[in-house]
């Protein structure tokens, strides 16, 4: 009886002394993350190097329509397409949780103006941000990436091409609105009231 009991006490003695420590051959289990990472790096994607859009979904392809306020550009039509970035995921949110895409756009007949330059823009419905494209050359397309669930698509002419602009400054040549855009609100008319939507750029 005496040497169980004193089996058992040097057990306890033994586990008490390396609870603290590995067993040997064995290495300590740690739970250490990775440096932090913010979340603009985390989740920020770099623009595709491909020239012009692949796969892009027809649903999400909208038309941009001519203003018909500059001689030349009566005749002129273009076509906005949507990718996505890609992620494993499937999609890419910004920090405040808007879809992340990739917006082309394409046109055609637009005559070269006389002066200035035709360039593109992004902006939201309510023109409170804006993103600058790039100067439209040769009909495009022109790259550029959305971070708003709706937004519309701008063509303008502009005295110079400017990479530095934050908004455009010349009159608006052709424009359409995203596919989410086009969920009528009944804005600018009443919902009783007919109005030819697709001349303003969207259906």
């Amino acid at each position: 009886m005496m040497g169980k009991m004193l089996l058992v006490l040097a057990l306890l003695a033994g586990i008490a002394r390396g609870s603290g420590d590995p067993s040997p051959g064995i290495p300590p289990a740690t739970c250490a993350l990775p440096d932090a990472v913010g979340p603009t790096e985390a989740f920020h994607v770099p623009l595709p190097e491909s020239a012009a859009p692949v796969d892009a979904p027809a649903y999400y392809a909208f038309p941009v329509v001519s203003t018909r306020r500059l001689p030349g550009t009566g005749l002129a039509a273009g076509l906005g397409e949507v990718t996505f970035p890609d992620s494993p995921f499937g999609v890419t949110l910004a920090e405040d949780g808007s879809y992340v895409l990739d917006v082309w756009l394409s046109v055609e007949r637009l005559m070269a103006p006389r002066e200035g330059v035709y360039v593109g823009w992004l902006t939201t419905p309510n023109l409170d941000k804006v993103e600058r494209i790039g100067a439209l050359a040769g009909g495009g397309p022109l790259r550029g990436r959305a971070q708003w669930n709706k937004f519309l698509l701008v063509v303008t002419l502009e005295p110079a091409d400017d990479p530095g602009a934050a908004m455009w400054t010349g009159p608006v040549v052709m424009r359409g609105m995203s596919r989410s855009g086009q969920m009528h609100t009944m804005a600018g008319h009443g919902a009783f009231e007919e109005e030819n939507c697709a001349a303003y750029g969207y259906d």
